[in-house]
């Protein structure tokens, strides 16, 4: 079982900390938590393309600093799982089960995994896993 401050992220709110949109200062916040180590952070590695893939289609960001963006991305220290054997296939299932993108569903598969919460803006899925997910404005870290 995960500890109570390791949550695994996804790329609706980590974009946030890339691009001014609804609950980026919420999202802001998580960052800034997990950049002093008061939370710890797990990711699918496909995180790292679902975030450069948002910058560079947002219409914000030229080359130049998309790759400041892509290099800043990489240097946070979240937790990083490859989707592989059992993870993979829980995440094939979940995806076929509740009719939702493999993608998507790596999120919600690596969270029950390691026995957590995704923090997610993403509405299907808090609707979808209420249990395995958390909007980034109610996981209470901001009054620490």
């Amino acid at each position: 079982m995960a500890k109570k401050d390791e949550f695994v992220i996804d790329s609706s709110v980590v974009a946030k900390w890339f691009l001014t949109e609804r609950d980026s200062g919420e999202a802001i916040s998580v960052r800034d938590a997990f950049a002093t180590g008061r939370l710890r952070l797990t990711v699918p590695t496909l995180l790292f393309y679902e975030v450069a893939n948002a910058l560079r289609f947002s219409g914000l960001y030229e080359k130049g600093d998309l790759v400041l963006a892509a290099r800043s991305l990489s240097r946070y220290k979240f937790g990083i799982r490859r989707p592989h054997g059992k993870l993979l296939e829980l995440a094939v299932a979940l995806s076929v089960r509740e009719d939702i993108t493999v993608y998507d569903a790596s999120y919600v598969a690596l969270a029950e995994r390691i026995g957590t919460k995704v923090i997610t803006e993403d509405k299907e899925l808090l609707g979808k896993f209420p249990a395995l997910t958390a909007k980034v404005s109610s996981i209470g870290i901001f009054s620490r």
